[in-house]
């Protein structure tokens, strides 16, 4: 198809052009500048643009739900609009399990998918690739769904689209455009302006209001989540007044967790829990104090609580509050700081936080035995830049999130919806995302889902070393039948590849762990050697944990 674009007669500063053009030069103007996906009939009139203009790289991915990962990661570790473009119907049902984790994580993600012709959308003739209700799949798996179902509509929609992906609370957004809608013709302004979303504005009342709490209190603490991660600057300024900081997991690094006010990810930590008791504020800014941080929300947190969020759904979630500012965290915590200027914690509080901190980091390496080495590793070998990215697996359960120390707020990614299968998607979107260093950690069970994205890295050539901790199964799946099932193992053990045969078939650079003591130098061989390496763990060689994990807490219902 030859595709020509020329001014519009009567249109001073305008173009005529495909759809499929019109969304990718929406897509250049918001700042985009990767997008991952799979090529097929029902979207190549968009990744024809892409190629053509070639101001965006658009990744192959070797699975929809791969793609979606890839460009949810490299949203978060971005901070910018993530792109994913898939087929119409079980391509674009391919992708939802991934959308779902966007949703979960809060990623600010474009997925563009391809539909039938218009003339026979939605009469159920069973013409090829039609999904029966795509439009309410998508929906249920997106912050919104829109249908482009006019040329002249295209415009307007990926523009809104767009803004309503970026505004908070962020989340991922679904654009489906007919295959002839994609080829048709419409007027696009040269250049195209996006509206940017505006960050919202608290109330000088309620951080006055916050601002006499926190001067009250002798031992005030700051729980970070995710949506907090825009705010590095002033909750910095807030933990060098010794304010103490604990995270969720999406909100590492937002103050450097080797921080002396910092308390890291240790949020369920019995010596963290301990030192709650003895707090007498806690402020909660973007997190949803998930279950599995609060111990199922069993957790006792200080009795007063104060809600930060660009949410009004926040107040109250799982904890009770005394106050709630809607307002975006960033201009909360700033307006904070400005207004503690000179405020300072009494010294002992600032012992209690680093003792606390000292006490659950002794108490992880005391669990994690032998792979207190690999920590030390990672730790070692993770630039001040780079990212560590891990799946669900038993590693990450039991240290992963909590451990190597994370220096800045979008240095950490992990699957917050719990399902497996999505750390080296995840790690590759974080790399070509990022242009930095990524360490990145999986199960062999959890790989198990994306081998076929071992093409892509090996394609893409991204500078990640992937640690493979192979136990042979579904750890965790067994530690909980030992626990609740009377030790009836069944249904966790997997036959798995050679990692080695499967690296070399990729042309991959592959190294093998099998004793503690040579975590240290193979990471470090595998980080002085640029682009990707895959290094597997022998799990059975090296050894067990020095406790047992077996899943978060179960809560049962007694009649």
């Amino acid at each position: 198809m030859t595709v020509e674009a020329s001014h519009a007669t009567g249109d001073v500063g305008a173009l005529t052009v495909p759809v499929g053009d019109a969304i990718v030069i929406a897509l250049e103007a918001a700042g985009v500048r990767h997008a991952f996906g799979v090529i097929s009939l029902h979207n190549m009139p968009i990744l024809d643009a892409i190629g053509r203009r070639g101001a965006i790289r658009f990744v192959t991915a070797r699975g929809e739900a791969g793609a979606v990962s890839m460009a949810d990661a490299a949203a978060r570790v971005s901070g910018t609009l993530g792109v994913a473009v898939t087929s119409t119907g079980t391509g674009a049902g391919n992708a939802a399990g991934a959308l779902v984790e966007a949703q979960t994580a809060g990623t600010p993600l474009l997925h563009l998918t391809g539909q039938i012709d218009s003339p026979y959308l939605d009469r159920q003739w069973g013409f090829i690739h039609e999904a029966a209700d795509q439009p309410g799949m998508l929906r249920a798996v997106s912050k919104a769904f829109f249908r482009i179902a006019r040329p002249e509509d295209a415009v307007s929609i990926i523009k809104a689209a767009i803004l309503t992906a970026t505004t908070a609370p962020t989340g991922p957004v679904s654009v489906e455009i007919p295959i002839d809608v994609q080829r048709a013709s419409v007027r696009v302004e040269a250049p195209l302006r996006l509206v940017a979303p505006a960050p919202l504005q608290p109330s000088a009342a309620a951080l006055d209001r916050l601002a006499v709490l926190v001067k009250a209190a002798k031992r005030p603490l700051l729980w970070l989540g995710g949506g907090a991660r825009e705010a590095a600057v002033p909750a910095l300024r807030l933990a060098e007044m010794g304010i103490g900081v604990v995270t969720s997991a999406t909100g590492r690094g937002i103050v450097p967790e080797d921080h002396p006010s910092s308390l890291g990810t240790f949020a369920a930590a019995p010596a963290v829990i301990e030192l709650y008791k003895s707090c007498d504020l806690m402020i909660v800014v973007g997190s949803h104090l998930r279950s599995n941080e609060t111990v199922t929300y069993k957790a006792a947190l200080p009795s007063r609580i104060v809600r930060v969020d660009v949410d009004a759904r926040a107040e109250g979630r799982g904890y009770p509050g005394i106050d709630f500012i809607l307002g975006d965290a960033a201009l909360v915590l700033g307006g904070l700081a400005a207004r503690l200027q000179d405020y300072r914690t009494a010294a002992e509080f600032r012992s209690a936080v680093m003792a606390a901190r000292r006490l659950a980091e002794e108490d992880l390496r005391r669990r994690v035995g032998p792979y207190a080495a690999l920590i030390d590793a990672v730790g070692a070998a993770l630039p001040r830049d780079g990212i560590w990215v891990r799946d669900i697996t038993l590693s990450n359960s039991i240290w992963g999130n909590r451990a190597p120390v994370i220096r800045s707020p979008r240095g950490a990614v992990h699957a917050v919806g719990g399902g497996i299968g999505i750390g080296l998607p995840h790690a590759i979107g974080a790399a070509i995302g990022s242009g930095r260093r990524v360490i990145a950690m999986a199960g062999d069970g959890g790989l198990a889902l994306s081998f076929s994205e071992f093409g892509t890295l090996a394609e893409t050539g991204a500078d990640i070393a992937l640690i493979v901790m192979n136990d042979g199964g579904y750890g965790v799946i067994r530690n909980i039948q030992d626990a609740e099932y009377g030790s009836r193992r069944m249904y966790t053990d997997l036959l798995n590849p050679k990692f080695e045969t499967l690296c070399a078939a990729f042309g991959l650079p592959y190294r093998k762990v099998a004793a503690a003591d040579q975590f240290v130098p193979v990471l470090r061989a595998a980080i002085e050697t640029r682009g990707p390496t895959v290094i597997e763990v022998d799990m059975k060689a090296v050894g067990g944990f020095g406790a047992t994990f077996a899943g978060p807490p179960v809560k049962t219902e007694k009649a």
